[in-house]
């Protein structure tokens, strides 16, 4: 039974993106399709490509750059020490969390800042009306 392979087309579909995204996921080194067909013109895609695909999205919507998915992506393909690959990661994320902490903290700063705003505004508008009816 031959090994299940997957059209740049079937994944465009199952992950609900265009062929471009997929090629551009392939120029950049996180997918490496092999090529049939005359002139190797189609791509063909392992269920090795469609992981690092799945993981690679996943990476994505954790906010991680496209160069940190792949650093981590090739740290499992290689045969080094799961420890320092487990390591590694751990250090990803809790770097990209920090940050996610800092862009929050100021987010939290600006609406509380938005929020006094509102309040001073109110006022002085229920003073204007006041002043202006009476």
């Amino acid at each position: 039974m031959a090994p299940q392979t997957f059209t740049i087309s079937d994944l465009a579909r199952e992950f609900d993106l265009t062929t471009r995204a997929i090629r551009f996921y392939e120029d950049v080194g996180l997918l490496a399709p092999t090529r049939s067909g005359p002139g190797g013109r189609q791509r063909v895609y392992t269920p090795r490509d469609r992981a690092r695909l799945l993981l690679t999205l996943r990476a994505k919507r954790l906010g991680l750059s496209l160069t940190e998915a792949k650093e981590i992506l090739d740290m499992y393909d290689s045969p080094r020490d799961t420890v320092l690959q487990l390591q590694r990661f751990l250090g990803v994320l809790g770097a990209h969390r920090a940050q996610l902490e800092s862009r929050q903290a100021e987010l939290q700063a600006n609406l509380d800042e938005v929020r006094e705003q509102e309040k001073k505004t109110r006022a002085t508008l229920a003073k204007a009306l006041k002043a202006k009816a009476g």
